[in-house]
């Protein structure tokens, strides 16, 4: 006999494991709390001091972040706890963490919450009580990166996804990888009135959604400009610079580089404010940086900035990009830099703006493993 099987009885698919990054001097501290979670499913990866967990929680993804606050012997202040917690803070840490205290040292773990720990495990532990926090702070974390994911989709559709008009004297492309789900690069190719166009690449401070949510702020500051207004840059950003330092914190801020590009002339003026200078690699071979012209946008209210201008001639590649490329590093600490960014720009000097883009950001990403700290953005303009 044959039983038929409707939506509403088919079995729910197990709960996905927990991924949750354990931080203990003591081995058998760690060896407990990693049988403790396999036992129900989850996988803990444990480490043992805390520059190890800053620099796993760098490079992997985990729901939850469990950390002792003591790790020297004798040492009960929680004083190394606390500070780990700031350096995750500064490191642009998003994952929940869980602090373990020893019994009794309630406020050292309030004052643990206080600096952003999201709850506390005292040791000696009850297996019921940690199963039922790693359970909850992990479930919020995993509805919090589904948030994420979606507003991920949203910025990645602000982005231009190919040039706005076809241009006789050059070709340009652009790419953005965020370091996590949202990022506070941006770049945007903008119309301007007759045969010139414009091109923007800005690094807002800050990570996660608050540099994102900036970022689309000061997107929205360009795309709401006339095109004849774009003709002249500094009176824009001067504009700009108003709304920026008028909507944001006094610590926030973005460097940015804007260039308008003259179709008849190939002139190209630009105004960069304290944005890594941009590498114009000539047909000839010599190279030329476009020097900051300007300060940081948002950080003053009073605020000016000068234009420079230049030449685009057939076959001179210019590359505008983020920090977040020559600063990408390998677990020891090694940075990219600009050498091995002139490297690959000369090694594909004769592909199109697109391969150029590709090139540069797959060899990044080569170069740290995957893994990163910033995001990495990166225009690319060649001569025709």
């Amino acid at each position: 006999m044959l039983m038929r099987m409707d939506s509403a009885s088919t079995p729910a698919a197990p709960p996905k494991p927990f991924r949750v990054l354990v931080c203990d001097d003591q081995p058998d501290v760690l060896e407990a709390m990693r049988l403790l979670l396999k036992g129900h499913g989850h996988h803990a990866v444990t480490v043992d001091s805390p520059r190890d967990l800053l620099r796993t929680a760098r490079d992997q993804a985990f729901d939850l972040i469990v950390a002792d606050l003591n790790y020297t012997r004798d040492t009960t202040s929680g004083q190394e706890g606390l500070d780990l917690l700031a350096s995750l803070e500064a490191q642009g840490n998003v994952t929940p963490v869980v602090v373990m205290t020893a019994w009794g040292s309630v406020d050292l773990a309030v004052e643990a919450m206080r600096r952003g720990a999201c709850d506390f495990i005292q040791k000696p532990w009850d297996n019921n009580r940690v199963i039922a926090v790693i359970r909850k702070q992990a479930q919020v974390e995993r509805r919090r990166r589904s948030e994420l994911e979606i507003a991920a989709n949203v910025q990645q559709k602000l982005f231009p996804h190919s040039p706005r008009r076809n241009l006789e004297t050059i070709e340009y492309a652009g790419h953005c990888v965020a370091a996590r789900e949202v990022g506070g690069d941006y770049y945007d190719f903008l119309e301007v009135s007759g045969n010139s166009s414009a091109f923007v690449l800005g690094d807002v401070s800050g990570k996660g959604v608050p540099a994102a949510l900036l970022m689309a702020n000061l997107q929205a500051c360009f795309r709401s400009q006339e095109p004849q207004a774009l003709l002249e840059p500094a009176h824009v950003l001067e504009t700009v610079n108003r709304h920026f330092y008028d909507s944001t914190a006094a610590e926030r801020f973005a460097t940015l580089f804007l260039g308008v590009y003259d179709d008849r002339t190939r002139a190209l003026r630009y105004v960069n404010c304290g944005h890594v200078a941009p590498m114009l690699l000539r047909a000839s071979g010599e190279m030329e940086t476009l020097e900051p012209t300007a300060t940081v946008l948002g950080a003053f209210r009073r605020w000016s900035c000068a234009e420079r201008a230049t030449v685009l001639a057939p076959g001179d590649l210019l590359a505008v990009y983020s920090d977040g490329v020559t600063e990408a590093e390998t677990v020891s600490g090694e940075e990219f830099g600009e050498q091995r960014l002139i490297k690959v720009l000369r090694e594909n000097a004769a592909q199109p703006a697109a391969a150029v883009v590709e090139a540069i950001v797959d060899e990044v990403t080569r170069f740290s493993h995957g893994s990163r700290y910033d995001d990495v953005t990166v225009v690319a303009l060649r001569g025709l």
